[in-house]
């Protein structure tokens, strides 16, 4: 396990909140952790294992999608089929490695923390399956009843870029879509933020400034902690 710190490079002075917020809902991968390339790295040798034989930017275009399309999506260019043994194996190597090579983001706890503080409900909604879920805060040290409400992308039928993620976690809470703030670092994060009529937040951990141009996230900040600076 690791921890790191982005050094901001950002101007914050100038945005506002909106005062309607009553939630806000992390991300996990980019946002909390970052497990790109240790999910890569497991995604690599759980298809080598399939006979394919994979490289690590073949999987960019399908960050933040659940592993069903970071796996598939793969293995679909390389000719072959999808089956749920290829995901299977990769949270298998995934587990194995995890508590080594991921990299925790400093002061996500705190952060949570000093967010439920302000009188915010805290949510966590990832595309990743709960198995994977769970590791991840195992090794971060966040307990799961730190978020008010806990939502995987195995729940779900429709991964982001739809909305249904986000939304199960509105409704988990009881609180109106238009009344949460998502914490995103995917391109189909903040599509499905904004297909769920929620504002946004778009973490430079994944992406570029310019690659969220289109997609007009409400905020852009370099870390996720920087978030605090206008909640």
């Amino acid at each position: 396990m690791f921890f790191y710190t982005i050094i901001d490079e950002y101007d914050l002075s100038d945005y506002t909140l909106p005062m309607n917020i009553k939630a806000v809902i992390f991300d996990m991968d980019g946002v909390i952790v970052d497990s790109e390339k240790v999910i890569t790295k497991a995604c690599l040798l759980a298809l080598s294992e399939f006979g394919i034989t994979a490289v690590e930017s073949d999987f960019k275009p399908f960050t933040g999608m659940g592993e069903n399309s970071f796996i598939g999506g793969v293995a679909n260019k390389y000719g072959h089929t999808y089956d749920l043994a290829m995901k299977k194996r990769a949270y298998e190597i995934y587990v194995d490695i995890v508590k080594d090579e991921l990299i925790v983001y400093e002061g996500i706890s705190q952060l949570i923390s000093d967010i439920k503080s302000k009188g915010y409900l805290v949510c966590l909604a990832s595309s990743a399956d709960l198995i994977k879920v769970k590791a991840n805060l195992q090794v971060a040290s966040i307990p799961v009843n730190s978020f008010d409400s806990l939502v995987c992308g195995d729940m779900v039928k429709n991964k982001k870029p739809s909305p249904d993620i986000f939304l199960l976690a509105a409704s988990q809470i009881d609180i109106k879509p238009a009344n949460c703030l998502v914490i995103e670092d995917a391109l189909s994060g903040i599509k499905a933020a904004k297909a769920a009529n929620m504002k946004s937040v778009a973490v430079l951990t994944s992406f570029k400034k310019q690659d969220f141009a289109l997609l007009n996230p409400d905020f852009i900040v370099k870390n996720t902690v920087e978030i605090l600076k206008f909640l």
